[in-house]
């Protein structure tokens, strides 16, 4: 058994409540489900946001899934680089696996495509 990072991003319009909650369920959603992860095999999950999403934690929208409430979560602020993607949530999802690292799907969604279209590419393959 191995701990792995199943790495995501995704982006969305404005700085909302509601899309914020709905695009990091469906971020973590595709990272389950393309993982076949279970939350009782999760160790942690890190969330960081961009510094212009502010309306609210995208964990609450995790701790309100059926069996994720034991799962520790953190969510923190991206580091803010020049001409970065804006609007953008990761999440980086640790995990309790047999799956060797190359059989790991990492995850981009939306406008987060062009930070890894070598992965995005593997994916969609």
């Amino acid at each position: 058994m191995y701990v792995r990072g199943i790495r995501g991003a995704t982006t969305v319009e404005n700085n909302e409540e509601g899309p914020i909650l709905s695009s990091t369920l469906e971020l973590l959603d595709k990272i389950v489900q393309d993982n076949s992860v279970n939350p009782a095999d999760i160790s942690s999950v890190f969330i960081t946001v961009t510094k212009e999403l502010t309306a609210t934690f995208p964990a609450r929208a995790i701790r309100q899934m059926d069996g994720w409430d034991l799962v520790p979560l953190m969510c923190s602020i991206e580091i803010d680089v020049d001409n970065s993607l804006p609007n953008c949530i990761r999440l980086m999802v640790l995990v309790n696996t047999e799956k060797k690292q190359d059989e790991i799907r990492h995850v981009y969604l939306k406008g987060a495509k062009v930070l890894r279209p070598d992965i995005v590419k593997l994916t969609n393959s």
